[in-house]
């Protein structure tokens, strides 16, 4: 099973395509500033859960924030677990940098 996987800006997604078919497989909304992306929800289609296109989802769009040099804030559940299986990634993740003077 071949997964392609296209940033599709103008939807602020990325989606996933299996074999060439003509509806995505799985979807990867974002919201992106200049300085972050937050990853808000990822759907994969039941005919597809368990067989790697959330996991392709996944690691096209955080590629594609560490060559851009954004921060990930990730916000939908798929992502944080998936990140936190992939230690590779956690130096992606958005810090707070803000600081509380008393």
């Amino acid at each position: 099973m071949a997964v392609e996987v296209s940033d599709v800006p103008g939807a602020n997604r990325y989606e996933a395509y299996v074999d060439g078919e003509s509806k995505p497989a799985g979807i990867a909304q974002y919201i992106r500033t200049a300085e972050l992306v937050a990853f808000v929800h990822t759907e994969v289609e039941p005919a597809y859960e368990g067989r790697g296109v959330g996991s392709a989802l996944a690691r096209a769009a955080l590629d594609d924030a560490r060559t851009a040099n954004l921060r990930v804030l990730a916000t939908c559940p798929f992502f944080a677990g998936w990140i936190a299986r992939h230690p590779d990634y956690q130096d992606l993740l958005y810090q707070s940098r803000s600081k509380v003077s008393d």
